[in-house]
């Protein structure tokens, strides 16, 4: 007999249909009363799944007390109440690893975007402006100084690309990472005024919440050039774009927001920021990956009682 699985939110088809056809599957989002339902059958459930954007509170972990599993699609859970689910004794699998080459590689797309002007000057040629101009000198980026706030399985690709155009990492986390060659630099602020480019690639949540404040921001100065494939809550917005605005920084190139998918308006005229919808995972091949893993994770819970990636 099918195990029972309490599935929070849609994930995606292919999920979705593995789910279906491996357990006895709950979906909770089509409750009209989700709080009710799970006040009356939160119990029945030893396991669960969700996606990201879907949040799990204490008062859901508290309402099904016989939970020891929940799956998590994506990388981050800044969503869920981790805290609360250890309390509950639940094991919180992610998609971790699996994503981390495909947000490297567009954490360094958008840096290089921002500092030579590629989607300005795309616009500039359509436009036809190049006909009775030239846009004006960019940045290089080879040779120049690359500072990552967060050092885990991103911060360590984008580390690898910054070494391939020549460029000297440094990083900044709580503690310093053991078996790397780059130096760890004890403060964000002393990190920022370093170097050319700040890479945002840590945890969101409300310890980094506007870790990167207007004093970080002014640090990294009017060349200096900051990008976040992290959480859009980890930049503090406004702060960034008044220092845009003012001229006190360089340019951004940003996955994410603080309010998906609302975007501030002033940054969708600044031709100095280049914006992304949260994509950087999205390619067919991590996608697969993750899809794999969610279904992977719930598979080795009722196997052996571990998941395999341990939030």
């Amino acid at each position: 007999m099918n195990h029972r699985l309490l599935q929070i939110g849609p994930i995606t088809p292919a999920v979705d249909a593995r789910l279906a056809s491996e357990y006895a599957v709950h979906p909770l989002w089509k409750e009209s009363d989700p709080a009710a339902f799970l006040a009356q059958h939160g119990a029945e459930f030893e396991a669960a799944a969700t996606h990201l954007r879907f949040a799990c509170d204490a008062s859901m972990f508290a309402a099904m007390p016989n939970l020891k599993a929940l799956a998590n699609f994506g990388a981050g859970y800044d969503k869920i109440d981790i805290d609360a689910a250890h309390r509950h004794g639940v094991q919180v699998s992610n998609t971790p690893d699996v994503l981390n080459g495909c947000v490297a590689d567009l954490a360094m797309g958008l840096l290089i975007d921002v500092a030579r002007g590629l989607s300005t000057t795309d616009r500039f040629v359509r436009a036809g402006g190049w006909k009775t101009g030239q846009r004006p000198l960019m940045t290089r980026v080879h040779g120049k100084r690359l500072g990552l706030l967060g050092f885990g399985g991103i911060g360590q690709e984008v580390a690898r690309r910054g070494v391939g155009f020549g460029m000297t990492v440094r990083y900044h986390t709580r503690r310093p990472v053991a078996d790397t060659p780059h130096e760890h630099v004890a403060s964000l602020r002393e990190l920022a005024e370093w170097a050319d480019f700040l890479v945002v690639a840590c945890v969101g949540g409300a310890a980094t919440k506007h870790l990167v404040s207007a004093e970080i921001l002014d640090a990294l100065g009017p060349q200096g050039i900051v990008v976040n494939i992290a959480r859009g809550s980890v930049v503090d917005e406004a702060a960034l774009v008044s220092a845009l605005q003012e001229g006190r920084l360089g340019g951004a190139g940003l996955d994410v927001y603080e309010n998906e998918p609302n975007v501030p308006e002033p940054l969708l005229t600044l031709d100095q920021v280049v914006l992304m919808s949260h994509i950087a995972g999205f390619t067919r091949e991590s996608r697969a990956d993750m899809e794999r893993l969610v279904g992977d994770n719930l598979a080795a819970y009722f196997d052996t009682g571990k998941v395999l990636t341990p939030v």
